[in-house]
């Protein structure tokens, strides 16, 4: 089981995966939560398409004078350090931190990354769906404001901790 990890996950603003427009990361350590980061990000390009707005409720409005990726990645960086990456479906969300790096020019650190839902459908086949609310509902975390970065970050590290 791995005891020390950063979950994280992203929204996008549009089809570009290079869009981030916030960030969730939780670090747990000794399989403790112990720290929470949430930032707003200026999208690239900085569009919303209302499919996205329609399932994290995200508009320009919310992102104008928000800081770019690359000024948001500094304050993570230092907090996930050494850690290996988790998420819930981690090709979205790897996809995604790898197209921002991409898009601004940054050297992209090799990121180890785990996928909790990769695990839950090997582990929890009995599940209806392996949607990251059903997934943490089984694994007794309410997952109470879905498609927020943070409280999506969350579900993962409990899921994480269960299963990984």
């Amino acid at each position: 089981m791995i005891r020390d990890f950063a979950a994280i996950d992203f929204e996008t603003a549009n089809e570009y995966p290079s869009s981030v427009c916030s960030v969730g990361v939780v670090v747990v350590r000794n399989g403790r939560i112990v720290e929470k980061f949430y930032s707003l990000i200026q999208p690239e390009p900085d569009y919303y398409l209302p499919f996205h707005t329609s399932i994290h409720g995200l508009t320009g409005k919310d992102t104008d004078g928000a800081e770019v990726f690359p000024k948001v990645w500094a304050r993570i960086e230092p907090l996930i350090k050494g850690l290996p990456l988790v998420a819930h479906n981690k090709d979205f969300d790897e996809g995604c931190l790898k197209a921002a790096f991409k898009t601004y020019r940054m050297d992209y650190p090799d990121y180890i990354f785990y996928c909790t839902l990769a695990a839950s459908r090997r582990q929890l086949k009995y599940l209806p769906n392996h949607q990251l609310q059903t997934v943490a509902e089984d694994c007794g975390f309410h997952l109470e404001n879905h498609h927020h970065a943070l409280a999506d970050a969350e579900a993962c590290a409990e899921i994480a901790l269960q299963l990984l």
